[in-house]
């Protein structure tokens, strides 16, 4: 296996049809995923490759609070069905939590905390965030010395 960043456009292509077998036959993750590139945003994602082939994937995005940025937003992490429950997801976030872009920041993410607490998540005390929800609440990694944090995202999250 081999861990690098999709920057070819057949890679991107190989991403999009992971997200869509890990979702179930879902295009919103891959049309979110073409806004944010469309739009020049800053993306920082790493896939897995096994065989030439992505077998997962993972994508952080900027968070903001009061139109500062505050620190990332785990968007994303796929793992094809066929690699899930192989520790495939674990490597690969270890090996981004590791990277320069990401390991001094704080990042949050909307998930079950399940998976994201052996990485150092925990829930947010009093969280504002119009995209977390009551069986998947917004999750916290890094600065935790506040209790209420209103989180806002990337304009694409919404279209």
């Amino acid at each position: 296996m081999k861990i690098r960043k999709p920057d070819t456009k057949e890679l991107e292509k190989k991403v999009n049809a992971i997200i869509y077998r890990a979702f179930t036959n879902s295009k919103c993750e891959e049309k979110l995923i073409e806004k944010l590139r469309y739009n020049k945003r800053t993306l920082y994602e790493w896939v897995v490759l096994h065989r030439n082939m992505v077998i997962s994937y993972i994508l952080f995005t900027k968070a903001y609070q009061n139109g500062e940025t505050c620190g990332l937003h785990l968007s994303l992490i796929a793992v094809h069905p066929e690699f899930q429950n192989q520790g495939v997801g674990t490597e690969l976030m270890q090996f981004a939590l590791r990277q320069t872009e990401i390991k001094d920041k704080t990042i949050f993410t909307i998930a079950k905390l399940s998976f994201f607490e052996k990485f150092g998540f925990s829930k947010c005390i009093n969280p504002m965030s119009s995209l977390a929800k009551k069986n998947k609440p917004l999750l916290i990694k890094g600065n935790t010395t506040e209790d209420n944090y209103k989180v806002d995202y990337e304009s694409e999250f919404f279209l």
